[in-house]
């Protein structure tokens, strides 16, 4: 679900977020009238009082009303949305961009130490990745935000790996994007790849990741801990 839907505000409203981290409201309070905000809106001063009214409501803005005008802030909330909207810009015009994802790390169903150790995708992860992957995968419970923004990997060049048969079924396609893990504490891991299986048990907030050793042990990870998986090429 988008942060539009769910703050219940349209594009006006983000308009005029925007404007306000211009003025830096990302950074802290800054002060602004209703009748400054309304000229840089070609707006009435009605019109934009409303605007900041539902920002308020949808805890996108905090405001304190003083005599001369207002102090406003935009919050966590508001930073998120303003992100989401970046993200949507990103995907149109850069294609070769990184993608953030952030997150907590999970336990899996233990499906990928299964279907990472089968001869047939082996044999591409050796010849397309450059390396045989840790029998398993580092699952990841993408944040709300997070999940919005995975669609832009669509427009990333991906590693395809096909899908191929054994004697008694068939084992399905799946796609790789280079990916970087960055813990809390600032340890990152760069020769990663997330993996993606065409058929999955995972929802779109699930990501799957992979490499040459056991990432949990590689950066201390626990379930719970917070991670940041860029998706993309590597810088």
């Amino acid at each position: 679900m988008s942060v539009l839907t769910e703050s219940a505000v349209g594009h006006d409203e983000l308009a005029v977020l925007k404007l306000l981290a211009l003025e830096g409201g990302l950074e802290g309070d800054v002060k602004i009238s209703c009748s400054r905000l309304a000229e840089r809106l070609d707006a009435s001063n009605q019109t934009a009082s409303r605007r900041l009214q539902r920002l308020e409501s949808a805890d996108l803005l905090e405001r304190d009303t003083v005599s001369d005008g207002q102090w406003v802030a935009i919050t966590d909330t508001g930073e998120r949305a303003l992100h989401a909207e970046y993200e949507d810009y990103r995907r149109i015009f850069e294609t070769d961009s990184q993608i953030s994802l952030e997150g907590t790390i999970t336990s899996g169903m233990g499906e990928g130490r299964h279907y990472i150790s089968l001869p047939g995708y082996q044999r591409q992860f050796e010849d397309r990745l450059g390396y045989e992957p840790f029998p398993g995968t580092l699952n990841v419970d993408l944040r709300e935000d997070s999940v919005r923004r995975r669609s832009a990997m669509a427009s990333l060049e991906p590693v395809p790996i096909d899908g191929w048969e054994s004697d008694d079924r068939t084992y399905g396609p799946a796609v790789c994007y280079p990916a970087t893990i960055e813990t809390a504490d600032g340890a990152t891991y760069d020769d990663a790849y997330t993996i993606a299986p065409e058929r999955t048990h995972h929802d779109d907030d699930q990501l799957e990741v992979i490499a040459p050793v056991k990432l949990r042990d590689e950066l201390g990870l626990e379930d719970g801990d917070h991670v940041t998986v860029s998706v993309g090429d590597r810088e």
